[in-house]
């Protein structure tokens, strides 16, 4: 499908949905347990991916026609051995967080994904698993899926770099927890993207399992169960979602834009909301509403670094190419790891409208100040976070901006370009 956004206000009150971090990891918290319900969670192509695994090992996963919520029954910490190949389509997450779930069982598991996804670097977390005493290995011998997950583990110490990926600290200590003897996981870099492993113990906490900062790692007690008060874990909003809500009213709501759902959590891609003050834009957060008010701004360009929120990169790029001067990203390497290269995406994508760029290899450099965006057809890249920033671009270009591919909204929004219609953007879809 491609969509067209035409220049256009918004306006009104959204609801950006549950949060795709916390929904993955509860729906396989829950497949851990021996079961639990998880109400509003977003349910879209990748989460359904996890939901996918968690029956592969022995769970079942039904959801609620009236509400959306998921009733889970789990298979109690003993995954048992898949009976075919998960595949984890266009989920990094699913595969990362389920790697450690398959050093579990008692036996082997093959993972694959996509084309996208078999191109993913994850030869570290292959790396602890065997130093856990499992054997895990890339078909292709390059660290890549298709993987191949043998075990179980009992538990022990692994050494894994925090640079690549914080979702392999998040396997490991998921899955720790149910081991005979816990996981002691020692950082030999600098963890990037660090405060998706405390939505991770968040989560963790909130299921009753306990974990702990060690020096240099954590570490999770072994033996340990899954139980949520109550039988009950409420998703929260999401914010990488939001950030797209909250760019489109910045830039084009003169009459102001409310997004609700944006409880205070753990998730790092809050910080949108300092992001977005620190450009200008006129904003106030009622935390304890949970509703964020912004409306239309004249943005200048700033420095911001994404070493802990690298979904971000995609909105901020479209925000500097709006906002006066310079906005320089940085600390972005490991975004380039993603569901595609999100810094050469942007950069060549933000170029074909016309925007100014310096590219470097940790770097993007966006020169609002220098550039006229305009219209034009734009490459989607099968990356909802690239295709739903693209939108907000089409908002404010001199010319209509056309995307292609825009379908992949699907993987963490869904809904996103019936939101943006109802706010009052101009969206003509194509192809669907």
């Amino acid at each position: 499908m491609n969509v067209t956004i035409g220049a256009s206000t918004v306006g009104g009150t959204a609801s950006a949905p549950p949060s795709k971090s916390y929904t993955h990891r509860a729906i396989l918290a829950a497949g851990y347990a021996d079961g639990a319900v998880v109400e509003d969670p977003l349910w879209s192509a990748d989460t359904r991916a996890t939901a996918r695994a968690v029956e592969a090992f022995g769970g079942s996963v039904e959801r609620e026609a009236s509400d959306g919520s998921l009733t889970i029954s789990g298979f109690d910490g003993t995954p048992q051995v898949p009976d075919d190949v998960i595949d984890c389509a266009n989920s990094g997450t699913t595969m990362r967080l389920v790697t450690g779930a398959a050093a579990l069982a008692d036996g082997t598991t093959v993972l694959t994904g996509d084309e996208s996804l078999r191109s993913r670097p994850q030869g570290p977390l292959l790396d602890a698993v065997e130093q856990l005493g499992g054997r895990a290995t890339s078909t292709r011998g390059n660290g890549q899926a298709p993987l191949v997950i043998e075990g179980p583990i009992a538990g022990g110490t692994a050494s894994i770099p925090g640079d690549v990926s914080s979702q392999f600290v998040t396997a490991l200590l998921m899955a720790g927890a149910v081991t005979e003897s816990g996981v002691e996981i020692d950082l030999s870099t600098e963890l990037k993207s660090a405060p998706y492993v405390d939505i991770t113990r968040e989560l963790l906490a909130d299921f009753g399992v306990e974990t702990a900062d060690v020096d240099g790692g954590y570490d999770v007690p072994g033996g340990q169960s899954l139980d949520p008060e109550g039988g009950v874990y409420a998703v929260p909003g999401d914010f990488s979602s939001m950030s797209y809500l909250l760019a489109a009213g910045a830039v084009a709501a003169p009459n102001g834009l409310t997004v609700t759902g944006a409880r205070p959590s753990a998730q790092g891609d809050s910080a949108i909301v300092e992001i977005l003050d620190a450009m200008g834009a006129s904003l106030t957060w009622a935390t304890e509403d949970g509703d964020i008010d912004v409306s239309q701004s004249t943005l200048s360009g700033i420095e911001v670094g994404v070493a802990d929120t690298p979904d971000l990169l995609p909105t901020i790029a479209v925000l500097g190419a709006i906002a006066d001067g310079t906005t320089k990203i940085v600390d972005a390497e490991h975004v380039r790891y993603k569901e595609t290269d999100r810094v050469s995406a942007m950069a060549e994508e933000l170029s074909t409208l016309g925007v100014a760029v310096t590219e470097l290899e940790d770097e993007l450099h966006v020169h609002g100040g220098e550039s006229s965006l305009g219209g034009g057809t734009v490459d989607g890249r099968g990356d909802h976070r690239v295709i739903m920033s693209l939108a907000v671009a089409g908002l404010v270009a001199d010319g209509p901006v056309e995307i292609t591919g825009a379908q992949h909204v699907d993987v963490s929004f869904p809904g996103f370009f019936d939101v943006l219609e109802e706010l009052g953007g101009d969206v003509t879809r194509a192809g669907r």
